[in-house]
């Protein structure tokens, strides 16, 4: 069992028969009346994100999910096609069931599916992934107070915002959580 008093990023839990995962969380006291814990909780069956409130007596049933390592193969239509890299079992998902990180998939990734009692509940691309940057305007210093920053396209078509200093042709680090610039690769 699991009460809301656990809550953390990523644990999973079942309510009403659906399995959720915390996406962010947060323990309110409250002066003179009882605590609450506020979170963000994302709907593994349809990819919703839905704000609840709860008491910190709450508590609902653990949902262990197995994990099973799969490779980005190709797009076929609008879905994309994984290959499990012990079984070789192609396995279909849509683009709906990857969620966010679709900006992010280029061929022979590696992912994890996730399952729960032999269901596909989706799948989970690398925290942290390196892509080359395709289109990059020319940083341009003035005025600027603080960082500054500029948009570009990365080879899979993910708009992010870059320091100054980066050019076309380089390969950086992003995380794909925050949509956040990392750093530079030198490879």
């Amino acid at each position: 069992m699991v009460s809301a008093m656990d809550f953390r990023q990523g644990i999973t839990f079942k309510m009403d028969g659906v399995v959720y995962e915390v996406v962010q969380f947060q323990h309110v006291q409250r002066p003179r009346l009882a605590p609450l814990v506020r979170a963000k909780i994302r709907n593994y069956k349809n990819g919703n994100v839905v704000e609840r409130t709860f008491s910190p007596d709450d508590r609902f049933d653990d949902a262990i999910l197995q994990q099973r390592d799969l490779q980005f193969s190709f797009k076929d239509g609008e879905n994309f096609v994984f290959i499990d890299s012990e079984t070789y079992e192609q396995h279909e998902f849509t683009p709906t069931q990857i969620g966010e990180g679709i900006k992010y998939l280029k061929e022979e990734m590696n992912i994890t599916m996730l399952t729960h009692d032999g269901e596909v509940m989706g799948v989970k691309i690398p925290n942290k992934v390196e892509l080359m940057v395709k289109e990059a305007p020319p940083g341009i210093k003035g005025d600027t107070a603080g960082t500054a920053r500029k948009p570009v396209v990365l080879e899979t078509g993910a708009v992010i915002n870059v320091p100054l200093f980066i050019n076309e042709g380089e390969i950086i680090r992003v995380d794909t959580r925050t949509n956040e610039y990392i750093e530079r690769v030198n490879k």
